[in-house]
C-alpha cells in the first residue's frame, strides 16, 4: 500500500462515522410546516377538570366575615407556625368532597368555574355575595424519555402546554423522537394513550397539547439512540478494531 491508498482508507473510514454522527432536520425541528407570518387560529379550548384524588382548596369570603367563617376549614397551627393552615379537600373515589354544613358535593368532572358557580348556588342561602377561591393543589405533570432533565413537575396555574412542560425538563435532546411523543392520561382509572407530532403545526390542536394533572409525557429514542444503546460486544470489538485500523493508518501515512 502506497501513502495515496492510505489516505483513501482514511478518508472514507472518517466520512462513514460523521455521516452515522448527522442527524436529518426531519428528525429535530418542531413546527417544520409553518410558514413565515403565518396566523394559526386555536381551536383547543382546554379547561381543566377535577379528577378522583385531586386535592383542591376553597376559601369562602363575604362582607360579612363571621357568616363564611364556618365554611373555611383551618388545621390547628402545629410549634412553629406562624398561623393556621387551610385543609385541602381530597376528591374521593365517587368524585364529591364533603364540605363544611352543605355536605357531600360531586365536584369531579368539573371546571374550578363551574364548582365555583355550584358552590355559590348552594351557600346563597347561608351567605350573600360569596366570594369563592378555588386552587387545584395537586397538579403535577410528568416527562420521561429522551430529555434533559426528566423528572415529575409542579403547575403553578390551571394549565400547561406540552411544550410548557418540556421546557420544564430541558426539552429533547437530540435522540428524541419529536413526530411520535405519547402522552398518558388517566380518567377515573382508565388510560388514555395519545400521541402527538411535534413537528407539525397540527400539534397545537392536539386533544394533549394542552396538558391535565398527572399526565405523563414520555419522549422515545429515535433508530439512532435505539442502535446505539443495543450494542452488544462484538459491536464494541468492532468499534475498536476500527479506531486501531484508523490509528495505524494516520502513523503509515505520516512515516510515508
Amino acid at each position: 500500500m502506497n501513502k495515496q491508498v492510505f489516505r483513501r482508507v482514511f478518508l472514507l473510514l472518517a466520512g462513514a462515522l460523521l455521516i452515522s454522527s448527522c442527524a436529518s432536520r426531519k428528525n429535530v425541528v418542531y413546527f417544520q410546516d409553518t410558514g413565515s407570518y403565518e396566523t394559526l387560529l386555536e381551536e383547543n379550548n382546554a379547561v381543566t377538570k377535577f379528577k378522583e384524588d385531586d386535592l383542591v382548596s376553597i376559601h369562602v369570603s363575604s362582607l360579612n366575615p363571621e357568616a363564611s367563617a364556618p365554611f373555611n376549614l383551618f388545621r390547628a397551627p402545629d410549634e412553629g407556625m406562624i398561623r393556621a393552615e387551610q385543609v385541602s379537600y381530597l376528591i374521593d373515589e365517587d368524585g364529591m368532597i364533603d364540605f363544611p354544613v352543605i355536605g357531600k358535593i360531586k365536584i369531579a368532572g368539573l371546571s374550578p368555574d363551574e364548582t365555583r358557580s355550584l358552590l355559590r348556588e348552594r351557600l346563597s342561602e347561608y351567605i350573600r355575595d360569596p366570594i369563592i377561591n378555588i386552587r387545584l393543589n395537586n397538579f403535577t405533570v410528568t416527562v420521561l424519555g429522551q430529555v434533559n432533565r426528566p423528572g415529575t413537575y409542579p403547575v403553578l396555574g390551571e394549565k400547561i402546554t406540552i411544550l410548557e412542560a418540556l421546557g420544564l425538563a430541558g426539552d429533547m435532546d437530540i435522540k428524541g423522537k419529536r413526530e411520535n411523543v405519547l402522552v398518558i392520561r388517566d380518567f377515573d382509572g382508565t388510560k388514555v394513550y395519545t400521541r402527538i407530532d411535534l413537528t407539525s403545526k397540527d400539534a397545537f390542536n392536539s386533544p394533549v397539547y394542552y396538558l391535565t394533572q398527572n399526565d405523563v409525557v414520555y419522549v422515545e429514542p429515535n433508530n439512532s439512540a435505539i442502535k446505539t444503546s443495543s450494542l452488544d460486544s462484538r459491536a464494541s470489538i468492532m468499534v475498536s478494531i476500527i479506531s486501531t485500523l484508523i490509528t495505524s493508518t494516520v502513523i503509515l501515512i505520516t512515516r510515508l
